[in-house]
């Protein structure tokens, strides 16, 4: 898209951005950028923790004269109109005049009510919190569309990120045959040392000669190879199967599979794996999505926790020309791989806000719960465990997460609606969390996920 006539718009319109969950990771990236953005402005932040909010503005050098905290709407009346406000209480922002809420806790329970009290007063929702988007999003695109205004999920995070891209090829008129991101962290391999690192942030690094036996790929062979090697480093992340559960519900891709495929690879190598298994990849079936190791040498570039699709390629010579510019194709031609090698978490997100606060791009009506986050134990646990999201990569301990088709379903519970649920039985080892084991009936974002499970 061409943001010329969004850069040169004359009408005086600004965004007046409220930020809620603001002072770490997502939130901070954002607040760095929104000074540097034409037509946007900062109105209020919001956290528990008003002290560390005013921290993070003067680091960042917002004009700390300009800055307000409010503990009521009567202290928010009262302040200047250019005021930075810093509130305590989320459901003071939607009282601040602002037109762009960014909600960024991760919290299901904060963020599904701060959205819906925002859309319900013509308020644009930009939605960072991927875990309320699992269970919620397709209410909350519907409440958007009830009141003229945007709910959105927002660029610089890898499922806006990728489904811009998969309606740039449904624009175009592409077959997508699948669709993903790869994993956060990448697999490099020195060939000359041997030494391999997983960039997870810790320091441990292994010597691993027996890689160069797998290093060129020459068929789903060579990624067994690499997952024997690498065994102890895989894992199913909550976080990765949750973007792919958004992606999801927008476009009607489903998973692989529950657990996702997680192939060790290239991104020179994605046209021959993403692909049906008849023509050596794979996939049992097309219109997937799903998620990779990305591995290089330790002096290529990164894939950055980017985006893929694979496309089919119909018009042969067409394609010939395109292989002919250096584009991933698959060794029979009848593939090729499109991907942005990026995410830039905060620095990107105020074009999601521009685009939604000025044109009103954002809300996706067709949002359905086509696939649901679940959660498999991955150990006998007893009746009474309460049950609790932590970390970086927002899992829950004792669970495996699995994106599940909708049919398949079952009495499986959502497992971002898990956080804070006490076990009614004993879970064994295997078997996914059901309705039956935990009672989610007094939380509202669960009314919020039955309602969408409601939607035609």
């Amino acid at each position: 898209m061409d943001y010329t006539n969004l850069i040169n718009d004359k009408s005086g319109k600004k965004s007046k951005v409220g930020v809620i969950g603001a002072t770490r990771g997502y939130g901070y990236t954002l607040l760095a950028q929104i000074p540097t953005v034409k037509h946007m402005e900062l109105r209020v932040i919001c956290s528990r923790h008003t002290d560390e909010c005013l921290d993070v503005l003067k680091e960042i050098g917002y004009d700390v004269n300009k800055i307000v905290v409010c503990a009521n709407k009567e202290e928010i009346d009262a302040a200047a109109e250019d005021a930075i406000l810093i509130v305590a209480d989320y459901r003071l922002v939607m009282e601040c005049g602002i037109t762009a809420l960014v909600e960024c806790t991760g919290n299901t329970a904060v963020s599904s009510d701060a959205a819906l009290i925002a859309l319900r007063k013509g308020i644009n929702v930009y939605m960072v919190s991927k875990e309320t988007d699992s269970v919620c999003g397709p209410i909350l695109n519907q409440v958007a569309a009830e009141n003229n205004a945007v709910y959105a999920l927002v660029n610089g995070d890898q499922p806006r990120n990728l489904l811009d891209l998969y309606s740039w090829a449904m624009l175009l008129g592409l077959e997508v045959v699948a669709a993903g991101k790869s994993s956060e962290y990448d697999f490099v391999w020195d060939r000359e040392t041997s030494d391999f690192t997983y960039l997870d942030g810790s320091s441990e690094t292994e010597n691993i000669p027996e890689m160069l036996d797998c290093w060129y790929y020459k068929g789903t062979e060579t990624l067994e190879e690499r997952r024997k090697l690498l065994a102890k480093y895989l894992d199913v992340i909550p976080a990765d199967l949750c973007e792919m559960n958004l992606v999801s519900n927008v476009s009607g891709l489903v998973p692989t599979t529950p657990f996702l495929s997680y192939p060790i690879a290239k991104i020179s190598e994605l046209a021959n794996i993403f692909i049906p298994k008849e023509d050596g990849g794979i996939l049992d079936k097309t219109g997937v999505v799903d998620v990779f190791y990305n591995l290089r040498g330790k002096d290529e570039a990164s894939f950055c926790g980017g985006e893929f699709i694979i496309v089919k390629c119909e018009n042969e010579k067409m394609w010939e020309i395109l292989k002919g510019k250096g584009h991933v194709m698959s060794k029979n031609d009848k593939y090729c791989c499109i991907y942005y090698p990026y995410h830039y978490m905060g620095l990107e997100t105020p074009a999601t806000i521009i685009l939604g606060d000025f044109l009103g791009i954002g809300t996706h009506t067709e949002c359905r719960q086509v696939s649901v986050l679940a959660g498999v134990a991955n150990m006998d646990i007893p009746k009474g465990t309460v049950l609790s999201v932590h970390g970086h990569h927002h899992e829950i301990d004792g669970l495996t997460p699995e994106l599940l088709e909708r049919k398949a379903v079952g009495n499986a519970a959502p497992f971002y609606l898990l956080n804070g649920a006490t076990l009614l039985n004993d879970v064994k080892k295997g078997n996914p969390v059901t309705m039956d084991d935990v009672d989610l009936s007094g939380l509202e974002t669960y009314k919020l996920y039955k309602k969408g499970l409601e939607l035609e």
